[in-house]
């Protein structure tokens, strides 16, 4: 039985793959110095909860055939330094990922947006056609209680392929180690400024990620710098591009034209349309044919938390969305007014990441939410404060985007304005990487419609 150590078990992502490997059979240990819900009741059921929270170098031991390491860890970590001293196998997450699936065919999902829509579009065909295919996922996806499957049998692996770095000890970013055979790029916006201080330090990573591609390379000729390194690579391996689809809005999302025959599905707007495009082109690339993958895909009603819809009456709708960075912010206004076009449109966005509140950072907000009728940015200058940013005022806020856009510093401030509207022939759009702080759009909607 294959022995494997966790540093760091309670992340988001690390806590998923050590379920995973219970379920393959493996005798799977971790610590953390702090484990929160989700995390800890599914670690809880699964019978590898750490009964003891923080590091205890005992844990560390002769026999262990791996110790997988996790971002919150730091390099003087007390296990780690002892998993050194044993000699013993250290991975960080995406290269255990690699090890497990080393004998398979590795499709990366990658794009600095978009990743977790297209990955979510395949699985949602995967399992309608009952296919056996191996996956990891960053985000939590509904119907699902564990984001990575690894099985012995299944041909594919699909790995959402994030660019941040993959451990305290491994600087290099994560989808640079899995050396995919086959990987699709869906858009290049700058990100992990923190890590990435310059755009063309950013570029440069998925350049090289493209230099692992052994077979083929899916890309966005739509995106400036995406066609760039498709054009590049098209005398090296094989690659396939893709665009927006022939498409009309509809009532209940899009109708959607392809090779003659017309399909009714349940997302909208131009980006997600995009992504369903890449995304056939990988189910193509696993043996499924364009006709199978769009009419299985119709009906997919989206991925988590992307452009999700938390309520919706005759003539009001609540929606949730991740989107936080300049390109997904203009991406999902235009989307939703494109969809709404007979009702005005408020979108409230939370500036939550590093990068967004980074005062250098803002200028790239620039008319990032101008589809919107009306535009509320929020910020807590407690995070700014707590990220050990320099502070940043309202008006270099408003300077960012532009103008257009109200800046609001407290999350109660947010929630008097939008209980203050009327909410007749309108739409709310809620956009952050956190929640506004505490904000439960649940009953934040069903106040506004009761009123």
């Amino acid at each position: 039985m294959m022995k494997v150590h966790f540093i760091a078990i309670g992340g988001s992502a690390m806590h998923n793959l050590a379920i995973a490997l219970k379920r393959k059979g493996y005798l799977v240990t971790g610590s953390d110095d702090e484990i929160f819900e989700p995390s800890k009741t599914r670690l809880a059921k699964e019978g590898i909860l750490p009964q003891n929270i923080g590091w205890d170098k005992s844990r560390v031991t002769p026999d262990l055939d791996a110790v997988i390491l996790g971002m919150h860890a730091r390099e003087d970590n007390p296990e780690l330094v002892e998993a050194k001293h044993l000699g013993l196998k250290i991975f960080s997450y995406p290269e255990y990922l690699y090890e497990q699936s080393k004998n398979k065919k590795r499709i990366v999902i990658g794009g600095s947006h978009g990743k977790t829509t297209i990955t979510s579009m395949i699985l949602h065909v995967v399992n309608a056609l009952k296919l056996n295919v191996d996956y990891m996922v960053g985000a939590q996806l509904e119907g699902y209680d564990c984001m990575v499957k690894l099985t012995e049998d299944a041909p594919f692996i699909l790995l959402e392929g994030d660019e941040y770095l993959s451990s305290p000890i491994d600087r290099r970013p994560k989808f640079h180690l899995y050396q995919p055979n086959v990987a699709i790029l869906s858009g290049i916006a700058w990100d992990h400024i923190n890590v990435f201080p310059t755009f063309e330090n950013y570029v440069e990573q998925f350049d090289i990620f493209c230099s692992m591609i052994s077979d083929c390379l899916i890309f966005n000729s739509e995106d400036d710098e995406v066609n760039k390194l498709g054009n590049k690579y098209a005398n090296k391996i094989r690659t396939i591009g893709y665009s927006t689809p022939d498409y009309q809005v509809t009532e209940k999302g899009s109708l959607l034209h392809f090779e003659g025959h017309h399909y009714s599905l349940q997302i909208f707007g131009q980006h997600n349309l995009q992504n369903l495009m890449g995304a056939m082109h990988v189910g193509k690339e696993m043996g499924i044919s364009a006709h199978d993958f769009l009419t299985a895909i119709q009906s997919f009603t989206g991925a988590g938390k992307r452009l999700q819809k938390v309520k919706e009456t005759e003539n009001f709708v609540l929606f949730k969305d991740f989107a936080h960075s300049p390109s997904k912010l203009k991406a999902t206004t235009k989307a939703v007014k494109e969809q709404y076009k007979d009702r005005i449109v408020i979108a409230c966005m939370e500036l939550h990441t590093f990068s967004s509140l980074k005062k250098e950072f803002l200028p790239h907000y620039k008319d990032a939410m101008k589809a919107a009728d009306k535009a509320i940015v929020y910020f807590n200058p407690e995070v700014v404060k707590h990220k050990k940013l320099e502070p940043i005022t309202e008006q270099q806020v408003y300077d960012g985007f532009n103008g257009g856009v109200t800046v609001i510093t407290k999350t109660q401030e947010v929630l008097a304005f939008i209980k203050e509207q009327q909410w007749d022939n309108k739409v709310l759009l809620m956009m952050s990487s956190g929640n506004f702080d505490g904000i439960d759009y649940d009953q934040l909607a069903n106040e506004i419609t009761k009123s």
